[in-house]
């Protein structure tokens, strides 16, 4: 279970959503949305622990947490294969069989990062998800650079793999995945205009 309670986040010192509460439970996930600016960057990133909160609780164990952004997070002059087994050995888990064709990158094990289109690239990042064995994602606009079909494969993974094997997902996107999630807008949580912050805050 992830439990979220009156999580108050801030970018650049000045709060942006105030008292945030939610909670997922195991083999579910959650979409956030909102206009481009309220702050679901933000808040994955707190959520995350990546940034500190201003206030508010998340109860997760934090070495199940993992946060994806719009980042490849690719070694462009390793091969697809010597990228996904790099962030395997990281995590001292093996590289699943089924990954290659859950994100279609059979054919492409042996070419090199750097050679691959956005959309390749994309799919190779997203993958890492798939060797690292976190149980709770925060995914910030997974979809990135991705065409149709390859939305439904990540999808896929994710509904089918991910959380069926009792995995947690967050989400942020503009787009219809396809999944079986709620949604939850993120409007009614932004901070008035005069909240108080610092800032001198190193902008997030």
């Amino acid at each position: 279970m992830l439990r979220v309670k009156e999580v108050t986040c801030a970018r650049g010192g000045i709060p942006v959503l105030s008292d945030v509460s939610f909670d997922v439970a195991a083999g579910q996930a959650l979409v956030l949305r909102g206009p481009n600016g309220i702050g679901k960057t933000t808040l994955l990133r707190t959520l995350a622990g990546l940034q500190p909160a201003l206030s508010g609780h998340v109860d997760a164990p934090e070495d199940e947490l993992a946060y994806a952004s719009h980042a490849d997070g690719i070694k462009t002059a390793l091969s697809v294969t010597e990228n996904l087994q790099f962030w395997a050995d990281i995590y001292g888990n093996p590289v699943p069989d089924t990954i290659w064709e859950a994100f279609d990158l059979a054919d492409l094990r042996m070419r090199i990062a750097g050679t691959l289109s956005a959309g390749q690239k994309r799919r190779l990042g997203l993958a890492r998800l798939g060797v690292i064995g976190r149980k709770v994602l925060f995914l910030d606009e997974p979809t990135v650079s991705l065409d149709g079909f390859s939305v439904k494969l990540f999808a896929k993974w994710l509904q089918d793999t991910h959380l069926a094997s009792g995995g947690i997902a967050v989400i942020a996107t503009h787009i219809d995945l396809g999944i079986d999630a709620p949604e939850m807008d993120l409007t009614p949580f932004q901070a008035a205009p005069d909240a108080g912050g610092a800032a001198d805050e190193a902008f997030l």
